[in-house]
């Protein structure tokens, strides 16, 4: 079983830096492993952190801010979302949310295919204004702190909507991604709800996974790129409609 959570970690990793969604395959493999739904959100949540702070790290350089909001209010507000997140998962079940999932993917994936492939390549004005966006990365915070899943999507779908190149945009969510959850992290050290062995090897393998998608992030060609994130969209949206976590 712990081959299979490492494995999971190591696709999660790699998945997270590229497009998200990472914790759409930690979940089912933790619950494989004996864990209870909630606590294998929580568990997930603690062990994909450090990869998300690697891969993070990596692609620092491609980081910016979206059109006229800064980076640093970006980072505010996922700080102040992910803890409201994670306090709203302790004190409340996580079932509504998830049956949200789904349709969330599913908006997010359309929204970031629209925005790379129907305007024309000469358009780059921004869609959304900066309160538009900001308003958008606290919802997204939020929501991240909570459940987590297809946060990646939501926020890519927001920021390049915002204006961002997918390269860009595909770096500074990596490094929000990382950021909110920190905020819910402090609040899940302490609980009960960890499985720290499974957590210790998700971890190993979601870091490994982290750097090997950061790599690719900057070198796999743009057009690749996103048609890759709108199929590995595409393809959980079907597989939580089919099976939802």
């Amino acid at each position: 079983m712990l081959l299979l959570v490492f494995v999971a970690g190591l696709w999660a990793g790699l998945q997270n830096a590229l497009a998200g969604g990472g914790s759409f395959v930690t979940l089912p493999a933790l619950i494989v492993s004996g864990m209870s739904p909630l606590a294998a959100n929580i568990t997930s949540t603690v062990a994909l952190f450090p990869g998300q702070v690697t891969s993070g790290l990596a692609g620092r350089k491609l980081v910016t801010g979206a059109g006229r909001l800064p980076f640093k209010a970006l980072f505010i507000l996922s700080i102040v979302g992910g803890a409201l997140g994670g306090l709203l998962l302790l004190n409340t079940p996580s079932k509504v949310f998830a049956r949200l999932v789904p349709w969330l993917v599913l908006f997010a994936t359309a929204v970031f295919a629209w925005g790379s492939f129907r305007r024309r390549p000469a358009e780059s004005a921004a869609h959304l204004g900066p309160w538009a966006a900001g308003v958008a990365q606290l919802l997204i915070a939020i929501y991240g702190g909570y459940f987590g899943g297809g946060i990646g999507f939501l926020m890519m779908a927001a920021l390049t909507m915002a204006g961002l190149p997918t390269r860009n945009a595909g770096a500074t969510k990596n490094v929000l991604a990382g950021v909110m959850n920190a905020s819910a992290v402090a609040l899940f050290v302490m609980s009960p709800q960890v499985h720290w062995q499974q957590a210790v090897v998700l971890g190993v393998g979601a870091i490994i996974g982290g750097l090997g998608g950061a790599w690719a992030l900057q070198r796999v060609n743009e057009k690749a790129l996103r048609i890759a994130i709108v199929c590995i969209g595409i393809a959980l949206t079907v597989g939580l409609f089919l099976k939802p976590v």
